[in-house]
């Protein structure tokens, strides 16, 4: 009797230990990584001012809002071009119809109007707290009174651009 114990107890011991022999473990560390680069993108925006007296002894103002959205913590810089229709430094609507008049017009960073906003005179927005909240500008144009212009229709197109 005492021997089948011992084989009993013999066999549990082995049964025991067998339940623990593929449990042993490792450890391996990994390292997970992305790069997320700065990025902004700039909204269309426009700029309408209406009807043009060119009687009245007042500019005609108006104002657009230049939206961006940019990566968290990144800033962009916004500058606007002369628009196609320039005269050296003089930015100019031209008739839509023949296309041989032209009305001139300024776009300043300043509710005042006193800095051109152009490709020295840029704005710079941000650092953005998310790429879901836009970072905004007010772009303040104006129309110079007492132009001497056809009837017609005018427009410009500018280019803005964000660099960041």
């Amino acid at each position: 009797m005492k021997r089948s114990v011992l084989i009993v107890a013999a066999l549990l011991l082995i049964a025991t230990n067998s339940a623990f022999a593929g449990s042993a473990s490792t450890v391996n560390t990994n390292n997970i990584t992305v790069s997320v680069a700065a990025r902004c993108t700039i909204g269309a925006f426009s700029m309408a001012f209406g009807a043009y007296d060119p009687f009245s002894a007042s500019p005609l103002d108006q104002t657009a809002t230049v939206t961006i959205n940019c990566t968290k913590g990144t800033s962009g810089v916004v500058p606007f071009d002369l628009g196609v229709n320039a005269s050296g430094a003089v930015r100019r609507m031209k008739d839509t119809g023949a296309g041989t008049n032209f009305l001139t017009y300024e776009i300043y960073r300043d509710a005042a109007r006193t800095t051109v906003w152009n490709a020295v005179n840029t704005v710079t927005l941000g650092p953005s707290v998310s790429k879901n909240t836009a970072l905004t500008a007010t772009a303040y144009g104006r129309v110079a009174a007492g132009q001497d212009v056809a009837a017609l229709n005018y427009q410009d197109t500018i280019v803005a651009t964000v660099t960041f």
